[in-house]
């Protein structure tokens, strides 16, 4: 092996091969920080374009061991790497970021709760429960999830009756016990829209907020975002960037930290998930901010100045692109000619996934002046590359 040459970039440990490491590898060429990854499988999202990568099981110490090794500094595109295993790392003389104790808060949601409770953070009502009376006691409607392991949608089971109890809990109560995890409840918060607030902070403790995003789900997955939420006062958008910026500081998160916010009909946030790494919510800042949230991730990491994370249009709307019930008709890459040639402003950025019904493949981000604008092209873009608008032409 050839030795390092002392003047080039550290090079960093990236574990889990979707999409988010994908899209660190285009600031991290353009800074000339080499990855290494960790992928789940050959030719996954991100083993397309970090050629250094090994395929692996991120459960096994021993192969984080082997892919960590000669890395100064490892950090994640997922946040299920198990704690007991980001602490043998940590004593192995490797700088986890963010360490095992701020990511057990995004890993556990059960751990997250009490931890914002003591912080004064303001969340909705939640309790663990341990049987179908626990549940009764704590009412309706509720919302039941896993502590661990869920995400866009799954692992959630929504109970706005007593009489739909029995049949929720039985398999909430059979997923929970079959992870070997516990069952949290939360009150069905009735709320106006779901707010993210996203924020990087390095170990120096230098921090930078992006602005206040509005983000729209169908069935538990993101579907669009604009940035900054219209019509939210600058209080509230204040309100919720110090709870992020606050959140970061107390549990010493290193990289990038997203906070999920319901914004309440009575003109409240209150926080509802939390996430360490590049974050759905952040996409629309690879085209319309200064500084990607991205780039601002490695910088953190590796203990760099943050970029700048102002806005570089007045607006930004970003639509996911989902795999549509014709998923395995046709190409993704068939959608450019219209696509491009109908918005030349368009960014498209596609994750060279295979297509499934409901899967996320891509993104699209559309900027400028006006709102409605920019909403219009993105979704038109974006139902273009699902196969939505069919094949004519304008």
């Amino acid at each position: 092996m050839p030795v390092p040459d002392p003047t080039h970039a550290p090079t960093l440990a990236v574990i889990g091969g979707g999409q988010l490491a994908r899209m660190m590898a285009e600031p991290a060429a353009a800074m000339g920080v080499p990855l290494r990854l960790l992928a789940e499988a050959e030719g996954v999202s991100a083993a397309q374009v970090i050629a250094d990568h090994q395929v692996g099981d991120y459960r096994d110490l021993a192969t984080l061991r082997a892919v960590t090794a000669g890395c100064p500094v490892v950090t994640f595109d997922h946040e299920h790497v198990p704690t007991e295993h980001l602490h043998a790392l940590e004593a192995d003389g490797i700088a986890v970021r963010p360490g095992p104790d701020a990511l057990v808060h995004a890993q556990d949601k059960g751990v997250m709760r009490k931890r914002l409770a003591e912080l004064g953070v303001p969340c909705p009502r939640n309790a663990i429960v341990a049987t179908v009376a626990d549940i009764e006691a704590f009412g309706f409607p509720c919302v039941l999830k896993t502590t661990r392991g869920g995400y866009d949608g799954k692992g959630v089971w929504f109970v706005r009756s007593v009489d739909a109890l029995s049949e929720v809990a039985v398999e909430a109560f059979a997923a929970a016990d079959a992870s070997g995890v516990r069952l949290l409840a939360e009150e069905l918060v009735d709320f106006r829209r779901e707010l993210s607030a996203l924020v990087a902070r390095s170990p120096s403790g230098q921090a930078a907020s992006y602005p206040i995003v509005a983000s729209t789900q169908k069935d538990g997955i993101c579907h669009e975002v604009v940035a900054p939420a219209p019509d939210l006062s600058p209080e509230l958008a204040g309100q919720a960037q110090e709870i992020a910026l606050r959140i970061a500081g107390a549990l010493d998160v290193t990289g990038v930290l997203a906070v999920e916010l319901f914004e309440t009909n009575d003109g409240r946030v209150l926080v509802n998930e939390l996430a360490m790494r590049p974050h759905n919510t952040g996409h629309w800042t690879q085209d319309g901010a200064v500084t990607s949230q991205f780039e601002n991730h490695l910088r953190a990491v590796l203990d760099l100045p943050l970029g700048s994370p102002a806005p570089r249009a007045r607006w930004t709307v970003m639509v996911n692109i989902l795999g549509g019930p014709d998923a395995t008709v046709g190409r993704l890459y068939d959608g450019y000619p219209h696509a491009l040639a109908r918005d030349p402003h368009l960014r498209v950025h596609l994750y060279g996934k295979d297509l499934r019904p409901g899967r996320k493949v891509g993104h699209v981000n559309a900027y400028g002046d006006d709102l409605d604008e920019c909403l219009e092209r993105a979704r038109h873009a974006a139902a273009w590359f699902r196969g939505d608008l069919g094949n004519e032409s304008e």
